[in-house]
């Protein structure tokens, strides 16, 4: 398995029968553009996958009309406005060795604790083995969508929105900021910090590519951060994000001098081309507290994972 990072840029390749047909499509409303045909939309919307691979998977009835799931041809016309569901795919996908597990299901929501190495959504190499796609598949609901995301590599509760009607209210609660999320992380002793202490920083892309760190100037990420145990090798820490940057919990403990256990990227340690499925990075979502805006009643979900 390639040394990338959850979110890495990739190029899929066919996969086998059996995986793409396991793989619920993926939709997308075509943006305004010059192209004559669908085939010339989709090649410039993905530039990562070649035109050949494109025009295959137009063939093999691999690219829908959203409406009526008529497959379409790669010389139709483009047509702006038009939604499509097309079928990703990936060759030789890894198997995750661990399960989620199902906290709280309604007409309107699903809490689930994701386990360890398992990413919220189809990127880079996954696709089938997202908690996405699992859901996808066990309820057979395509619309189906994760309201925040956790990175592949943390444990813990994600949130998902079962229906389009209520969905934009239960997004305005992360956008708000009017939702409680605790974490809790396995970390080195700060012996010299006052805590609670406040982490406020400005977060930015950096090196490699797939990185955060901080930089200079206006911050523009906080998290508040206290101490729950102190053991002799490790604290137990309780991390609260005001803002959502990019691994922002990670970035900040690794500034303060104490990076999360198990870290792989901060600080960057070379580890080998396979995820070492016996150090999970200790970092769980813990626990998520908010009023329901649809029907006004205090909501507190507890995960039921461990550091």
């Amino acid at each position: 398995m390639p040394n990338l990072p959850p979110d890495a840029p990739f190029d899929p390749g066919p996969a086998d029968a059996a995986s793409a047909d396991s793989v619920p499509p993926s939709r997308l409303q075509l943006p305004p553009g010059p192209w004559t045909n669908l085939l010339d939309g989709v090649c410039a919307r993905f530039p990562a996958i070649g035109r050949e691979r494109w025009r295959e998977r137009f063939a093999r009835g691999r690219v829908l009309d959203a409406r009526d799931a008529r497959p379409l041809r790669a010389e139709d016309p483009y047509r702006a406005g038009l939604e499509i569901l097309y079928f990703r795919e990936v060759e030789r996908e890894p198997r995750i060795p661990f399960e989620e597990r199902i906290v709280h299901a309604d007409e309107r929501l699903l809490v689930v604790d994701k386990p360890h190495f398992l990413p919220v959504a189809p990127a880079g190499r996954f696709v089938a083995e997202t908690l996405l796609g699992r859901l996808q598949r066990r309820y057979g609901e395509l619309d189906l969508a994760p309201l925040h995301r956790l990175d592949a590599a943390t444990a813990g509760l994600v949130l998902f929105s079962r229906e389009r009607g209520s969905r934009g209210a239960y997004q305005a609660l992360f956008r708000e900021r009017r939702i409680d999320k605790r974490y809790l992380a396995l970390a080195p002793p700060l012996p010299g910090l006052a805590f609670p202490l406040l982490r406020r920083s400005r977060i930015e892309a950096g090196e490699p590519f797939f990185l955060m760190r901080e930089v200079a100037g206006e911050a523009n990420s906080e998290t508040k951060i206290e101490v729950v145990a102190r053991q002799d090798e490790a604290w137990t820490y309780a991390l609260r994000p005001v803002t959502g940057r990019k691994h922002q919990l990670r970035v900040h403990m690794a500034a303060l001098g104490a990076p999360i256990l198990g870290d792989r990227f901060y600080p960057l340690q070379a580890q080998g081309d396979d995820e070492d499925f016996a150090r999970p990075l200790k970092l769980l979502a813990q626990s998520l507290r908010f009023v329901d805006p649809v029907d006004g009643r205090e909501r507190r979900f507890e995960s039921g994972l461990g550091l």
